[in-house]
């Protein structure tokens, strides 16, 4: 039998896998070689792998860069990547320790920005004044498109202190100050705050929102005033044509500032009438509103703006005015919604409620998945739904097919490029075409053999990374994502270990096997998070050790998730665990690619979940649990958890073993805030959907039992999977928010003739 193809080999073999093509190898060999010698000044008999990768990084940079067209550069991220005893540890990621081959500074584009100071109001207008300055240096990273000679530029920003600051007064204990003190202006782009779906209110946060949109903003007004690429002197003055030569999408509230900023420097530095300003404010912004947590929503303390940017609260205060006018004037005597609708939230410590500054400054608003839209529509938004409907879009999320099938999956894409052709990947609607060959053995029997061929070459990682052996024909059960309580991993903690005790229970009865992997990061400061971790990983410590259970149940939490480890682990992937409490999801992009690489989904109704099973039809997914509507009922009759601990036998059990210490015998009662959390505060209601859970989870064991009849239900979803790539996502925003449209058009390369 031929020796299966490495995917080294498959991406040799398959013209799909041209993802950059090279006119010119020469060129390029005399160019790394350039790089190794007077680059990184080494000889070929000394060079390190490092020194290679550096050279092919700078050639290839260099290779981009004769097709770049125009189009934060942090230190530190505190990054959980190990797991140590079962608890997830932190240490500093310090990715810029050995430089980025990858990006371009280009000083010559810095810029300052300002903060704290005072407002003067003059017979010329407000003045900003006596301000601290920090300077924005531009980092330029290309970005490629795929196959048309587009290098589009993504632009980060490092902070600077300029060389006078806070050397003012001179003497020689207040210059050494002076000089240490200059670490404090560049602090601002040195740490990534982890926090995901948590708002901290914090002031070194604001700078860096701040920071990143003053920045961008003054870069897009000088790009827009200039004649020609890269010049500095400005032609064009008159503002009206700018919504049409500029789009900015607020991606969530963190870049809520661009609206007063821009409205500061058109009033302000250009002097246009304010509702001159507002006008190109409100048509040139856009609001992309990504969660429905009230805990993840900015609501920053006016005292802090006050101090941090004086000027642009004042902003705010007027656009506030002006906005509760013609809300007034649209509802009259409607003196609630005048309170709930405000910018302004009156209370102990007065707020500023971003998003709201978001959907008065923006001409379209919208979620990013149907059902996720229409709740804005109903609850949070709904006030400014009615005011203003026209406003409200909706735009599901996608994921590139080129990262997330043809580079990660390179044995599925090319037997269905063998079918289909290979335009599919700049057009993966054409995977509907695959529904002919859900009947066709030889391509259930290719598509089983690639998803075996994928869970060994995993199987095998996992032994020589983790030293963890799994059964490869086991059902790979997997849920990867950020850790917390609204995903529920720990409704798949319950479900695995009703599963052990249910094989306990009855050791020679016949049990699918499976191989349950769990993995991602907690936010370093989310306690229940990680507690969660500490569950796996006990679960695991006593699940694996089990001799009576042996390799019927395993169960793995994957260390350190990443985009790297998420592409080895997606393409193998039987199952996908997308269990969210309904409602709570905005949409969610791993469901979408698991899908695309073959693995079937057991999930909620919710996020993208909805139009997935749409596509796919709701008998070719997995669904259990409440929908949205029966969410509501069941927190206006109020959410009991003891009714459904004392009626499920099965579910007293599990969590009497967790309050027992069963999982943790050297310290008993170590899970004790999780049972708490479950038995009487948990907002995501986990038990409420137990029950369904662990009987969905046994269709699933029943139909993994028959092979054949699981790969056609794999190639319907593969097949229907062509509505969630990106390229879909960006089209819609191009057409229905930008007013712009999108083309396929391929440049021609440097080297080639016009």
């Amino acid at each position: 039998m031929s020796r299966p193809l490495t995917d080294q080999e498959k991406r040799k073999q398959i013209s799909v896998r041209g993802l950059a093509g090279v006119e010119n190898v020469t060129e390029l060999k005399k160019n790394f070689n350039r790089h190794l010698h007077f680059t990184l000044v080494k000889d070929r008999n000394v060079a390190t792998p490092r020194d290679y990768y550096f050279a092919l990084a700078y050639t290839v940079r260099d290779h981009l860069v004769g097709r770049w067209i125009r189009t934060q550069q942090h230190y530190y991220e505190k990054d959980p990547k190990k797991i140590s005893g079962g608890w997830q540890m932190e240490e500093a990621d310090d990715w810029l320790r050995y430089g980025n081959p990858w990006e371009k500074a280009r000083p010559e584009f810095t810029l300052p920005v300002h903060f704290y100071g005072r407002v003067e109001h003059t017979s010329q207008g407000a003045k900003w004044v006596d301000t601290q300055v920090v300077l924005a240096m531009p980092y330029d990273t290309p970005v490629p498109g795929y196959r048309n000679n587009v290098v589009n530029t993504m632009r980060l920003w490092s902070a600077k202190a300029p060389n006078d600051f806070n050397l003012k007064d001179f003497n020689v204990g207040g210059y050494i100050q002076a000089v240490l003190d200059r670490n404090l202006a560049e602090n601002i782009s040195r740490v990534l705050y982890p926090n995901d779906n948590f708002f901290e209110g914090k002031e070194l946060r604001l700078k860096q929102e701040y920071f990143v949109v003053a920045a961008t903003l003054q870069d897009i007004i000088r790009r827009f005033k200039s004649s020609k690429f890269g010049c500095l002197d400005p032609v064009r003055t008159n503002f009206d044509a700018f919504p049409d030569k500029v789009a900015i999408q607020l991606n969530d509230t963190h870049p809520s500032l661009a609206i007063p900023e821009l409205m500061r420097i058109l009033v302000d530095q250009e002097r246009l009438e304010w509702e001159k300003a507002w006008e190109v404010t409100v048509k040139t912004c856009a609001y992309t509103n990504h969660t429905v947590l009230p805990e993840a929503l900015e609501r920053w303390p006016v005292h802090l703006i006050e101090t941090l940017l004086p000027r642009h609260l004042q902003i705010i205060y007027e656009i506030n005015q002006r906005f509760l006018n013609r809300v007034a004037a649209a509802f009259p005597g409607d003196v609630d919604r005048l309170r709930r609708m405000s910018l302004v939230e009156e209370g102990a410590v007065k707020r500023i409620n971003m998003a709201h500054l978001c959907i008065a400054g923006s001409h379209a608003v919208n979620g990013v998945a149907r059902i996720h839209s229409e709740i804005l529509k109903k609850t949070i938004f709904k006030d400014f739904y009615e005011l203003e409907p026209h406003k409200f879009q909706n735009k599901t999320n996608g994921i590139t097919p080129r990262r997330w099938l043809v580079m990660c999956n390179p044995g599925l894409a090319e037997i269905i490029a063998e079918r289909i052709g290979e335009e599919y990947i700049a057009d993966l609607d054409q995977l509907r075409k695959l529904l002919s060959y859900v009947d066709d053995e030889s391509f259930i029997r290719d598509v089983a053999k690639v998803k075996q061929e994928n869970k060994l070459k995993f199987s095998a990682y996992l032994e020589k990374e983790y030293k963890v052996h799994i059964n490869p024909n086991s059902l790979f059960d997997i849920q990867v994502k950020r850790i917390h309580e609204y995903k529920r991993q720990l409704l798949n903690c319950l479900h695995v270990i009703t599963l052990y005790n249910r094989i306990k229970k009855e050791p020679n009865k016949f049990f699918v096997p499976r191989t349950v992997m769990i993995g991602g990061k907690a936010a370093p400061g989310y306690h229940m998070a990680k507690m969660i971790i500490k569950l796996i990983t006990a679960i695991g410590d006593v699940v694996n050790h089990d001799p009576v259970v042996g390799d019927r149940l395993r169960v793995i939490f994957l260390e350190n998730y990443r985009v790297s480890l998420a592409e080895k682990v997606i393409p193998a992937a039987d199952l996908s665990e997308q269990i969210s409490t309904a409602g709570t999801e905005a949409s969610g992009t791993g469901n979408m690619k698991f899908m695309l690489n073959g693995a079937l989904t057991i999930g909620t109704m919710d996020g993208a979940n909805v139009e997935m099973a749409e596509e796919a039809g709701e008998e070719n997914f997995f669904i259990f649990g409440m929908r949205v509507e029966d969410v509501e009922r069941l927190d206006q009759k109020g959410y009991n958890a003891q009714e459904y601990y004392d009626r499920i036998p099965e579910l007293r059990h599990v969590i009497d073993q967790l309050s027992s210490g069963f999982f943790s015998p050297k310290q008993p009662d170590l899970f004790k805030d999780i049972v708490n959390m479950l038995m009487h505060h948990d907002r995501f209601k986990v038990f409420a959907d137990y029950e369904e859970y662990v009987k969905c989870q046994e269709r699933v064991s029943a139909l993994y039992k028959n092979p054949r009849e699981w790969t056609r239900m794999v190639i319907r979803n593969i097949a229907t999977s062509g509505k969630f790539s990106s390229d879909r996502t960006i089209a819609q925003y191009a057409r229905e928010i930008w007013g712009v449209e999108p083309t396929r058009q391929r440049m021609p390369a440097p080297d080639e003739k016009i």
